[in-house]
């Protein structure tokens, strides 16, 4: 049976699975994960690639990331064939050091992003890398310890998550550690990492949603994804953020300077999701890009992605105006 392609549309979330062949191990020593994360915060910083999560093991390694211009196909060839070179020169071997295929799972923001960031930071304390709490906080190859302030890594978003846990940085780390820990009792969370009809299907209503086993999220969610893979985008056809910002201005009838601060001016607040949300999703630029330009967070720029999602569902025809 024929494999099926992976999802790679700019501006979604995946989460990547990464195993060596056979289950053996990809990382004998701190070196060997001292070279991996540096190598994966330098392609963090190139490719406008943002990640929320990440954990090393010894014989796999998880990470949460939401892409950017960069196609994930290429920012995971990067990173693994970097290693793998890397690793084989070092211990003097010869011969592939992954499973041939890297799993990704495209997930839906709400209300997937947290209880995924929690999966992943919780995986050292399920493998038995760490006994405790206590331990994981200060555990150097997972971003738990780079969001407890115990390390860092450039391109992980970490003010991201914490902002969605309190505007203090004290209490948002608290409330975070303290989420953390209570996903110690749900156990390995199958239905995060499972087939498509039961990370994706529904039948609480007696009607079974789409799935794909390539997707984590709800009926809506598969069928937007699927409908964008439908329809590939054309080449040349992106506009730049100055050109995006004044039609989508002129199309909502409001000034193009109030765009780029706060205000409660009627219809701001809605062109300003619909830009986020066709710049990420439509034409590939990063949340920095967006968060930059129009002084938004990037926690922000998010939550806008997604209501520009439902603004734009609500009424096709905007698309097209503005991508036309």
């Amino acid at each position: 049976m024929p494999r099926t392609a992976r999802i790679d549309i700019p501006g979604i979330l995946h989460h990547v699975i990464v195993r060596g062949i056979e289950r053996r191990v990809i990382f004998m020593d701190d070196s060997d994960r001292e070279s991996f994360t540096a190598r994966l915060a330098r392609l963090l910083e190139q490719t406008g690639t943002d990640c929320l999560a990440w954990a090393l093991l010894d014989n796999h390694f998880h990470l949460l990331l939401r892409t950017g211009p960069t196609k994930l196909s290429v920012f995971m060839r990067r990173l693994l064939t970097g290693h793998a070179v890397t690793f084989n020169l070092r211990h003097g071997r010869v011969g592939h050091l992954f499973q041939n295929r890297y799993k990704s799972i495209v997930c839906e923001e709400e209300p997937y992003l947290l209880e995924l960031v929690r999966y992943i930071h919780l995986n050292p304390l399920r493998a038995g890398a760490v006994r405790d709490m206590e331990e994981l906080g200060r555990y150097p190859w997972s971003g738990h310890a780079v969001l407890m302030g115990a390390r860092e890594l450039v391109g992980q978003q970490a003010e991201e998550i914490l902002s969605r846990f309190g505007h203090k940085r004290a209490k948002a780390l608290h409330a975070y550690r303290q989420f953390v820990a209570d996903g110690i009792a749900l156990g390995k969370r199958g239905e995060l990492t499972g087939g498509g009809l039961r990370r994706s299907g529904s039948v609480a209503s007696g009607k079974i949603e789409s799935f794909d086993e390539r997707i984590l999220g709800a009926g809506e969610f598969v069928e937007s994804i699927l409908g964008e893979l439908s329809e590939p985008r054309q080449a040349g056809s992106v506009l730049s953020l100055d050109e995006l910002i004044s039609r989508i201005a002129e199309m909502c009838d409001v000034d193009p300077d109030s765009l780029f601060r706060r205000t409660r001016i009627a219809g701001v607040a809605e062109a300003r999701s619909i830009i986020c949300y066709v710049a990420v999703r439509e034409m590939g630029y990063s949340g920095a890009d967006i968060a930059r330009v129009l002084k938004m967070s990037r926690a922000g720029v998010t939550l806008a992605v997604a209501r520009g999602d439902e603004l734009l569902v609500s009424d096709p025809t905007l698309k097209e105006k503005i991508t036309s």
